[in-house]
């Protein structure tokens, strides 16, 4: 596995409903909770989300992703390291 997909940080600003990963070449990226919820792996693609949706938990899931957990009840979704960097690119 490619390390430097993979955050030595990641903090979750519920107040801002943003998620901030850092990486150990120093670059960070910043996701919004929305854009997390609208993208994630597992939903269906014509389903709208609430603007002000937000992460309530974080799970990680071996070494390869982590399971966030939305206040709108959706917990399904493992975002793979690779998944996240794209998203911030």
């Amino acid at each position: 596995m490619d390390v430097s997909i993979i955050p030595t940080d990641i903090k979750l600003l519920q107040k801002q409903r943003v998620l901030i990963l850092t990486y150990a070449n120093g670059e960070r990226c910043e996701l919004s909770c929305h854009q997390l919820r609208e993208n994630t792996p597992s939903a269906d693609k014509s389903q709208t989300f609430p603007d002000d949706v937000n992460i309530i938990a974080i799970e990680p899931v071996g070494q390869y992703a982590i399971k966030l957990i939305f206040d709108d009840g959706h917990q399904t979704g493992i975002y793979r390291w690779e998944f996240l960097k794209s998203l911030g690119s």
